[in-house]
């Protein structure tokens, strides 16, 4: 099978790249996706077997795309025979699950644990807030959470933040101990555990290590503009021994800094692995031309990025057009007068979409 059919000459590149380092910088558009596909399926034919290759990324919903393309295309295969040897394909989170429910979590002690949700992990810190005679209603649960949250994304322990010059960061110190103390109780684990405790799981316990690089001899990561700490360690973890690892990403889409995204992880990567091959998808197959030298326009701009230009055979296309409103209001008029235009024109109303970046902006829309 030639997986490299239909591609262009970067992704063909992409694709025909089977071992070492890869980072494939792709702008939107791009047909990134297809081509994280066709080269897990190439690397296959070489003789790698399906079930030797992780594929990590963000969300469910981009997992079951990805997975449920490679099932399709491993079919036309033909010496694969077992229709249940596929890449093992899932979020971050998801492979924490897998790996902690297989080595245990807290030192190897627990295998069998629930997780927590948003609902159970605002009770237990409400828990340790009356633990230590604090009112919750003085102490909001959720602010506690969200500095619980960073700070351990960050690799944070409680003492660092119970020694804080910051009160606010030190009484979130003191109750972190005692909720991850009732966590362990509970044989219970948080969403940020999942990840923490398969970092801990990698670094610390050679028989998991040993056996995540005896498993995947070829890791592929999604997104990596927007992986945190923890995540970059975890990847950095698995690919350690043979460093077969292939990440996807854009620093101009990075878009998650808020939540500890570090964008210094892919314009690092080749710090980390300096043999590494570098292939920059610029073609974009979804938009117009005028968009494209829009983005270029904007992107360009961005002080820390790895330099590309993207283009694309598609038309033409609309102008774009920028309205500065005066206020809201002003704003929605504008915008119900630029509807009306169109449907006076023949246009159906459902073929009309208005987006807006928060909820509070549908009201006056």
């Amino acid at each position: 099978m030639d997986f490299t059919q239909g591609l262009n000459d970067a992704q063909k590149k992409a694709v025909l790249t089977t071992d070492g380092a890869l980072l494939i910088v792709a702008g939107a558009g791009a047909g990134k996706t297809k081509t994280v596909v066709n080269r897990m399926c190439h690397i296959i034919t070489t003789g790698v077997s399906p079930s030797s290759i992780l594929a990590v990324t963000f969300t469910n919903k981009a997992a079951k795309e990805m997975r449920e393309r490679v099932h399709t295309l491993i079919q036309e295969v033909p010496f694969i025979v077992r229709g249940d040897s596929i890449p093992f394909v899932s979020t971050f989170h998801s492979l924490g699950v897998f790996l902690l429910r297989k080595f245990g979590v807290y030192d190897g002690t627990i295998k069998r644990f629930t997780i927590l949700d948003d609902g159970d992990t605002t009770s237990l810190i409400k828990e340790s807030l009356n633990y230590f005679g604090m009112d919750p209603k003085m102490h909001d649960p959720r602010g506690i959470k969200n500095t619980i949250s960073r700070s351990a994304n960050a690799l944070l322990e409680p003492e660092q933040l119970i020694t804080s010059s910051n009160p606010n960061h030190r009484i979130a110190g003191q109750v972190w101990k005692r909720y991850k103390a009732l966590k362990r109780e509970q044989k219970a684990v948080d969403f940020d555990d999942l990840l923490l405790e398969t970092v801990k799981l990698l670094e610390e316990n050679q028989e998991a290590r040993a056996w995540c690089h005896g498993t995947w001899s070829h890791i592929s990561v999604d997104e990596y503009q927007d992986t945190n700490e923890v995540q970059y360690r975890i990847a950095k973890a698995l690919a350690a021994d043979k460093k077969n690892i292939c990440v996807v990403g854009d620093s101009d889409q990075s878009i998650y800094s808020w939540r500890g995204a570090n964008i210094k992880n892919i314009l690092e990567f080749e710090r980390d692995y300096p043999e590494a091959t570098v292939v920059i998808l610029e073609e974009n197959y979804r938009s117009t031309k005028t968009v494209i030298a829009v983005a270029n326009e904007v992107i360009n701009k961005n002080t820390y990025r790895t330099p590309k230009q993207l283009f694309t055979n598609n038309v033409e296309g609309d102008m774009i057009s920028l309205y500065g409103a005066y206020d809201e209001n002003d704003e929605a008029q504008f915008i119900v007068e630029r509807c009306v235009e169109q449907i006076d024109k023949g246009v159906a109303p459902e073929e009309i979409a208005v987006l807006f970046r928060t909820n509070f902006q549908s009201r006056v829309l």
